[in-house]
């Protein structure tokens, strides 16, 4: 394709015109998007998809048609993150240039061929890091580092347990907790204890035979991706002072874990302990601190599986079961 794409010219992408299940998303032609004069476009090579393109994808919980169309998407094709080559940029964009190995987000489009992005939203490649590993980082790590930076702001020596620890959000805080000089604790099931060791956790608690709440030990942070336990026994595996980032993402069907914020940040207010949920907001400087650490090997993604772009129903499907182990990447 050359560097401004015609008009009418197309790519293959996959589309859903309504909310459902992944039996939505159909492989099918679409218009190759139109720059912006601060817009660079990516020729994609891979995407990787989370929950939260799963709960879009169905439209529930409800809250969500807010802000991505009521009654149907209003963007057809979905996914947020991606890695790839610059294939054309914009008139503004200076930071850029056709052949740059990027990665990053959209709001929306890149389980496509081509996605159009802000630059701001945009990094270069470290060139130890894959495609498909690049395409990983995104979200899941940008939302694990805001968590152990930005909310909980770890510091060396101080004891963090992370629940869902093999998970796609899990996976990475572990690594970016131990990168901050903590002792680290992962929450796991018995097939995923090896993994979790192996990207650097210092303990493993197997949840299918230990609750971690009645152990006894106290933490300082706990980042809780699962909450499966009540947030009172989870409160009693906190120093008096510690902070707990509840993380799960679920919750009701009309919306979602908005109830558990708010009992959350109310609870907050009678004790010393740090009750802190939060919603994990994409800034360029936390993917160029993300892309920094896998430059140095702190930090490396978990790929649990790959798929092709017409098998983005399946990947889909995938994660919406539950249990991934790290990232599920389409490539392109």
């Amino acid at each position: 394709m050359p560097e401004a794409s015609p008009a009418g010219a197309t790519m293959r992408a996959a589309v859903q015109h309504r909310y459902g299940p992944p039996s939505v998303l159909r492989p099918s032609e679409a218009a190759i998007p139109v720059l912006g004069r601060g817009d660079v476009l990516v020729r994609v090579g891979a995407a990787a998809v989370h929950p939260g393109d799963y709960f879009v994808m169905t439209g529930e919980p409800y809250v969500l048609r807010l802000a991505f169309g009521f009654r149907r998407p209003r963007q057809g094709i979905p996914g947020r993150d991606l890695a790839g080559v610059v294939a054309a940029v914009g008139t503004d964009v200076t930071a850029f240039r056709p052949g740059d190995a990027v990665f990053g987000w959209s709001t929306a489009g890149t389980l496509a061929e081509y996605a159009c992005v802000p630059a701001d939203n945009l990094a270069p490649v470290p060139a130890n890091v894959s495609v498909v590993d690049a395409a990983a980082v995104p979200t899941s790590g940008m939302t694990a580092w805001q968590a152990m930076r930005r909310i909980a702001n770890v510091q060396p020596g101080q004891t963090v347990l992370i629940t869902g620890a093999s998970g796609g959000v899990g996976s990475f805080a572990v690594q970016i907790a131990k990168a901050l000089g903590a002792e680290v604790t992962g929450v796991c099931s018995t097939r995923n204890v090896d993994l979790v060791r192996s990207i650097g956790a210092d303990h493993v608690v197997d949840y299918t035979k230990t609750d971690f709440t009645r152990t006894g030990n106290r933490y300082d942070v706990i980042l809780d991706n699962v909450e499966a336990q009540p947030l009172a026994a989870v409160r009693r595996a906190l120093t008096p002072t510690g902070t707990l980032i509840p993380n799960s993402g679920h919750g009701g069907r009309w919306l979602g874990p908005i109830g558990r914020i708010v009992k959350a940040r109310v609870l907050s207010g009678f004790t010393r302990q740090q009750l802190k949920p939060f919603v994990s907001v994409e800034k360029r400087q936390d993917l160029l601190a993300l892309a920094d650490l896998l430059s140095s090997g702190q930090v490396r993604s978990v790929i649990d599986r790959t798929y092709s772009l017409d098998e983005a129903a399946d990947a889909l499907a995938y994660v919406g079961a539950g249990h991934t182990r790290g990232k599920v990447v389409i490539t392109v």
